[in-house]
């Protein structure tokens, strides 16, 4: 492979990981519309924002059905950021 044809395959692949970084970012923003109706029917019944509980059924949920090449312990770590940024949404939605 020339130097050429390596930038432009770098090119090629940037482009793609911009798209995928774009679904991504609707997917995760689409959780986060779910996150906030949770927040208000947490709030109607007076329940805790942080249920540790389900969070270990979504870790188990997430690394039971990863195909890879990301590891278990990858994909645990980006669902807790994951899950971190929606309780600070719930706690922000519910005035604490």
């Amino acid at each position: 492979m020339t130097q050429e044809e390596a930038r432009k395959s770098l090119a090629i692949c940037r482009q793609r990981i911009d798209e995928v970084d774009l679904r991504i970012l609707a997917l995760l923003n689409e959780r986060t519309r779910i996150v906030e109706e949770i927040g208000r029917i947490k709030q109607l019944v007076n329940l805790p924002i942080y249920e540790p509980s389900r969070e270990d059924e979504v870790f188990r949920n997430v690394t039971g059905n990863n195909p890879g090449p990301l590891s278990a312990e990858a994909v645990r770590r980006v669902f807790e950021r994951i899950i971190d940024e929606a309780r600070s949404v719930q706690r922000q939605r519910m005035g604490g």
